[in-house]
């Protein structure tokens, strides 16, 4: 069997790890000659070592909760946090999970809960007992952490897959014998390696060929819309208030309508200042769908 039909079993194959795909894709980005895959597949293998060059899918917008102990033997445990309550200058830290670590760790993470539920940050705990006593009145906060739902990991690994098998697809297509070339060979040329690695793995529209931008930018937002509609769809059919119901479906409204333009992030971080009120009701069936609205920031 050839490596690019092997590569592209293990991505079809959601019992093959991760961190197996990539060690063949490791093979191949040597015999492509291409350092871009080459350093992608190196910082997912063994982590990101700088956050500045993490990948949009490794950066999300999550809900916290927290401790809370008051007067009297009073407390209040796994109390939501609204972000409204948090100095704005801090809200970006607080509420965003940058996802650094190793592919194998995020497996881990998701095999230790069994797939569902969700995992923690803890926030620090200077800042804790900085703001602690100005979240919820006569009460003072203990302890306060990032809730990530275990499903947007496994949403991160499958959008890997994704990426990986669509590049092997189009290197096939332009050399099916490329994964077994001799080393320095260039079975495929440099330049058209970099604008698939782009296409289908970095994401980065910019660097396509110009004849084609429209022809993909428009691909892009077909698939976005897509994703909106999705969202709304399982929103309409989740059990909740009619009011928050409302509430939260509007906010996905003006995302969608805001695509493209500078509003968009204003009204995905009100869609999540929303959802984090009713995170019990909507965050389980909202958790798959925020890898790709963070990635539409």
């Amino acid at each position: 069997m050839s490596l690019l039909r092997d590569i592209q079993n293990s991505a079809v194959d959601a019992n093959e790890p991760i961190s197996a795909l990539l060690r063949k894709c490791k093979i191949l980005a040597a015999r492509l000659g291409s350092s871009e895959f080459s350093t992608w597949i190196e910082s997912e293998l063994n982590g990101f070592t700088d956050r500045d060059l993490l990948p949009e899918y490794r950066i999300m917008t999550v809900a916290c909760l927290g401790h809370f102990s008051g007067g009297f033997g009073s407390a209040m445990n796994n109390a939501e946090i609204p972000s409204r309550c948090i100095p704005k200058d801090f809200r970006e830290g607080l509420y965003t999970v940058y996802l650094a670590q190793p592919v194998s760790s995020l497996e881990s993470l998701i095999k230790s809960s069994d797939g569902g539920g969700t995992v923690q940050e803890p926030w620090p705990a200077d800042f804790t007992a900085h703001v602690g006593r100005n979240i919820y009145q006569g009460m003072n906060c203990l302890q306060a952490w990032k809730v990530i739902p275990v499903n947007a990991l496994v949403g991160i690994l499958d959008m890997i897959r994704n990426r990986v098998l669509n590049f092997v697809l189009e290197i096939e297509s332009e050399a099916p014998e490329a994964g077994d070339a001799p080393l320095n060979s260039q079975p495929v040329a440099e330049e058209k390696v970099q604008q698939i690695f782009h296409t289908h793995i970095a994401g980065n529209v910019q660097n396509l060929a110009t004849g084609s931008n429209h022809v993909r930018q428009h691909a892009i937002n077909n698939e976005q819309n897509e994703i909106f509609n999705k969202l709304l769809q399982t929103l309409l059919e989740t059990n909740g208030t009619e009011k928050s119901k409302e509430q939260i479906i509007g906010t996905v409204e003006e995302m969608r309508d805001s695509q493209g333009t500078d509003a968009f992030k204003v009204n995905y971080n009100k869609f999540m200042s929303v959802l984090s009120d009713h995170m019990q009701v909507y965050g389980p069936v909202v958790a798959p769908f925020l890898p790709a609205l963070t990635a539409i920031i």
